[in-house]
Formats: C-alpha cells, structure tokens, sequence
C-alpha cells in the first residue's frame, strides 16, 4: 500500500468541507477523483501529498514513497527556458553529470585508485538513475504535450499560462515520484496531445490520482473513482461510464427500498388503526408490537435524491431555413506569412451536429470568425435561404456585469414570463438563489452557461460553439449535452472534449494546413475512419503485397480497438450483475424477509440467475480477453 487516510476530516471555520473520508490508494492505482466544482477535491489533493496539514484524521504514506503533485513544479524565474525549467526537475543528476565531468579532467593527470573509483561509482549511479536518458525524456515529454521546437528554447516569459502549465505537467510526468497527482491535466491540452498523456499514464508504472472534469479521458486512464459529494466520499471500481451506471443503479435501488419501506410502513399503520377500533387488550399489546416494527424500518430511513434531470424543454428555432444551411469552398486564412489553412470546404446541411477538430493553433476559431464576418477571407461562404446565425465564444462579451442572472436573461426576453425563465434558468443549473447573483460574481463556467442559454433561446437556426464546455463541471456538461440534444436547428461546434463530440456529433471535420476533412459519425467513428497520411502514400506506392500487409493490419488494428471496447463493456456488465448479487444477499438478511418464507424463495429465485449470468459473463470476458492477448502477441 502507497497511502491510506482514514476518518480524514476538512474544516473551514464553521463549514465542513468533507468528514470521514476513508481512501486507500495500492500501487498500480489509477483513480478519477470526481465532484461538482468547490466540494474539496484540490483540497483533498493537498492533504493526501502532503502540502496541507491543517486537518483532522490519519493519512499515512509508505517509507520512501516520492509524490508528485503539480504545485511543487513552479517556476522561480522567467529568463528560462521551457526546456531548462523541465531539466531542472534533474537537478541531483545534473551535479552527478557535472562531477562525473570534472572527475574526467582530473584523470587526465591524476591516476590514483581513489580517484578513478569515484568516477566508476559515479557513473554507475548516474547511468542507474536514468542520467543516460533524462534530457530525451524531458523533451519527448514537452513534445508530446503539444511544444514544437522551437518554443523549447523560448524564455517562460514569452509563453502563454496555458504552455507554462503544460511545463509544469511535463516537470510532473517526468520527476520520478511514485505516486503522482494530476489536477485537470488536459486542460490547455488538443487531442492529439491528450492522446499523448493517455497513452504515458498507461504506461506509467506507478499510481496516480486525477481530477478532471474530462469523461473521455478518465474512461481511458482510470480503474476507480472517487466522488466526492455532500462531505462524504464513495469509491466505485472502474472508470466515468461504469461509475456512471453503478450510481444509477445504486440510487434506484435506493429508490426502490424506500418506497417499499414506506409501503410496509402504511400497511402497518392501516393494522394499527384496525387494532384500535377493536379496543381490546390483546389489540394493544399488537399495536405496541407493530409500532416496534415502525420505529425499526424508519430507523435511518431517508428519502433518496433525485436526479438532475438538466433541460426537459425544447429551444425551437423561428425559422425552418434552408436544407442546405452552410456550403465553404476554397477559403484560406493567413496572418502574414503565417498560413492557417487553405482550400477548406464542408457543408452543412439541416440537422447537423457537426464538431471541428484539429491541433491547438491550425486556425478553427479564426474559421468561425471568418464565418461571422469579423476576418475577410479568400473564398466562398455561402448560408443558405433563412438562415439565422447564433455565436457562443470564450471571451462571453456580450454579457452584462452589472445585472443579476435572472435580469440578464429576463431583459433579453421580456416577453418570458418570471416562471419560465426560472425554469430555463434551472435546466442551466441555475437554481433556487443562484438567479439573483451578479453576473459579475459569477464563475467561468457559470458564465458560459449563462451566454450559451441566452443564444439558443434566440431562436437562430445555426448555432457556432467554440469551445462550449470550456470551464464546465461535469453536471454542467450533463445539461448543456441534454439542451442541446434538444435544440431543433443545426450545430458546428469546435471542441476537445471527447466525450461531449461522443455524446452530439454526427459529423466530425478535421482541419489543417491544407484544408478540411470530414467524417460522418462521432468522435470515435473519425478514429477508426481517420489514417495518417504518410500511410496511405505508402500503401499507394507498394501495390500487392504491401497493400494487402496494410489492409491487414488496419483490419487487425481495428479488431483489437473493439474487443477493447467490447471487454470494457464485459467489465462493466460484471460489475453490475455483482452489484445485484450483492443487494440480493444483503435483503436474504432483513428481519422481514427472514420471517417470509416466500419472500425468501422469491431471493433466492433472482439470486440463481443473477449468478448463472455472473458466470456467462464472466466466460464472455475471459474469451474476449484472451482474444485480445494473442492478437497482442502475435
């Protein structure tokens, strides 16, 4: 075991943050820390590495074990080098290099034993250590974050917060520890930079504990999750999406226990008022009796909560509008000399949920404004009859600071009586009080919410999204996917979020240099659809043989990325049908049930095909797992 906390416990003056919070973190651990914005997650986070003392519980860490956590790696100066700053993390090794080199000019003249056995052990620690490899690393790890060469050499000074983050990430991956603590470490990241880290944490060969708000990320790198909510913290076994399904479940079997507690509460009380009306002695000693049954079901007995159901209403648009909503032929965008993109095309047509992709950088929120108008272009742009445009961008400008939230959608639409606005306001998660906070003292996300509602509610029949859930908790981005899966006009959204492109598109465009691709489906059909471009010019210039050895491994690669998938449903399957055995064994255990010899009958029904299913799923998992162990090994 690397760590274990127990009955850990945060307080700021009056207000508990969390209490009781009990966490065990095994090597190999890969967990998803989860929760609304402002539960304690970072604070969580601190106490766990060490960096806040100032709490109540144990946590206890292994001898020797080396954390990482993203706040021990800022800079002291801005005069350095990206590159230098993320070699500084080396520091010990460095002075070994350096001794290793003045022990070298000292043999040039001094030949003694003691000197020469210096440098041997020198060496052989510098080599143990990783001295061989760690400016490579170093520079992969920048690389692979999204740096080009040249921004290597720029001073901190000259980068952007975004980039001196992703130094700090690249410091952090790179420093050793064993245990490493990633808060939101794909934000400022593009896909193909994400994709990167995905595939490091895989291979990384420690723990790690992560907050993000990124579901597609945390599917594809964790084995548990955490949630904290309410000051009290759950631990699930798997990624988002298992979780997701297991807190499903979990409160509807909640539900479930409690409306049958309360029914069995009102037949007793329907026999105790029975027993009453007889009047007799022996009728009191039953009421007495059934009373002790009451008091014992609503012992603990809480009413679940429920869901947030996000947005249940529409956003219709004025007009119908053409059914060809957008056509871009040719149109190139340049700063200088500096080419963005050329020759890019797509088309639009009614109903689209359509998502840009492409690096960090290549010119996709320049393409929206050249779209809008606010950048003359090279090209043709053409909407079609009655379309009406509606643009959501970062900077949200068009908001006003000096109003509260219901004024700022309420002014907009006078015409919307309070209750409604109040509703849209709630499907935003905007709710109870919230409406009467100031624009002003709203958060990122809040914000965003506020001016994405503000723009599908005016009715134009083509919306352009950049970047829309930029700043969003999860909840967050829960309801901003329920509103728009209701918006009834057409969608071109730019996006990193993986999850979120899953979830909407039916049609993705990469963009580049030389232009735009497009992809019918979601996120992941545009992987499998999407191949590099140097290999389809290889597979053109070895016809035969070489074309056949291409299709082949494309066909084997596209195998096992689905029994991937395929065992990841497998898992999630086990795990629910062990959740209902579970449950199942746990009411064989209540008194009621006990005293019932067909309710017991009934349990033990169910609990027979709940592991006759355990075992079939189990043996659907094993083939596919060793399926995917012999295509890996072959």
């Amino acid at each position: 075991m690397l760590l274990f906390a127990e009955n850990v416990s945060k307080y700021f003056g009056e207000r508990t943050l969390f209490s009781g919070v009990d966490l065990r973190i095994e090597d190999k651990d890969a967990i998803g820390l989860i929760g609304t914005n402002g539960v304690g997650k970072t604070t969580l986070f601190r106490i766990l590495s060490g960096e806040d003392t100032d709490y109540k519980g144990i946590v206890s860490r292994a001898r020797g074990l080396k954390i990482g956590y993203t706040s021990q790696h800022v800079a002291k100066s801005d005069t350095v080098t990206a590159y230098e700053h993320t070699l500084s993390v080396f520091a010990d090794l460095i002075e070994i290099e350096n001794k290793i080199d003045e022990l070298a000019r000292m043999m040039e003249y001094d030949h003694s034993n003691e000197t020469i056995n210096r440098f041997n052990v020198l060496s052989e620690r510098f080599e143990r250590e990783g001295g061989l490899t760690f400016r490579s690393r170093a520079r992969s790890a920048l690389l692979g974050l999204g740096f080009s060469d040249d921004e290597l050499s720029k001073p901190l000074s000259a980068l952007s917060g975004g980039q001196k983050s992703k130094i700090s990430l690249a410091r952090l991956l790179v420093s050793g520890a064993d245990l490493l603590f990633l808060d939101e470490p794909t934000n400022h990241l593009d896909v193909k930079s994400a994709t990167w880290l995905e595939e490091y944490l895989l291979s990384f060969q420690g723990a790690y504990v992560v907050i993000s708000h990124d579901r597609y990320f945390l599917d594809k790198v964790t084995n548990k999750t955490v949630e904290i909510e309410h000051g009290t913290v759950k631990i699930y076994t798997g990624g988002y999406t298992v979780y997701q399904q297991k807190k499903r479940e979990e409160l509807e079997n909640e539900k479930k226990h409690y409306a049958e507690t309360v029914k069995e509460i009102k037949r007793i009380e329907g026999i105790i008022e029975q027993q009453r009306q007889w009047s007799q002695e022996r009728n009191y000693i039953t009421i007495a009796h059934k009373q002790k049954s009451i008091d014992r079901l609503e012992n603990g007995l809480v009413r679940p909560e429920e869901e947030e159901r996000g947005v249940t209403f529409r956003f219709p648009v004025k007009y119908s509008g053409a059914q060809e909503v957008l056509t871009v032929r040719g149109l190139s965008c340049a700063f200088g000399s500096n080419v963005l993109f050329s020759d890019a095309a797509l088309t639009l047509m009614k109903g689209d949920r359509a998502f840009l992709l492409g690096a960090n950088g290549c010119g996709k929120t320049s393409l929206f404004k050249t779209l809008i108008g606010e950048y003359s272009n090279e090209g043709y742009i053409r909407f079609g009859a009655g379309i009406t445009v509606g643009y959501f961008d970062q900077i949200q400008d068009g908001l006003h600071f000096d109003k509260d939230v219901l004024h700022e959608l309420w002014d907009e639409y006078p015409n919307m009586s309070e209750t409604e606005a109040r509703t849209y306001l709630g499907g935003f998660l905007f709710k109870g009080q919230d409406v009467f906070k100031s624009v002003a003292d709203l958060s990122g996300g809040e914000r965003a919410r506020l001016a994405i509602l503000k723009i599908m509610l005016s009715g134009a029949n083509l919306l352009l999204l950049d970047e829309p859930t930029n700043h969003l908790d999860i909840k967050s981005k829960e309801a901003l996917e329920t509103a728009l899966e209701s918006y009834e006009g057409t969608l071109l959204m730019i996006s990193h979020d993986r999850y979120f492109i899953n979830k909407l598109s039916t049609k993705v465009y990469e963009i580049n240099r030389r232009g735009i691709t497009g992809f019918n489906g979601n996120y992941n059909d545009y992987l499998e659809k999407r191949v590099p471009d140097e290999e389809p010019k290889k597979a053109e210039k070895t016809p035969g043989v070489g074309a056949v050895s291409y299709r082949e491994r494309k066909e084997r690669e596209s195998r096992i990325k689905k029994l991937k998938g395929k065992i990841s449903r497998d898992e999630a399957a086990v795990d629910a049908v062990s959740a209902r055995i579970e449950e199942l064994r746990s009411r064989l255990l209540l008194d009621d049930v006990m005293a019932d010899y067909l309710k017991i009958s009934q349990i033990n029904t169910e609990l027979e095909k709940a592991e006759a299913e355990l075992e079939s799923k189990m043996s659907e998992w094993e083939n596919d797992t060793l399926e995917l162990s012999e295509m890996q090994s072959e």
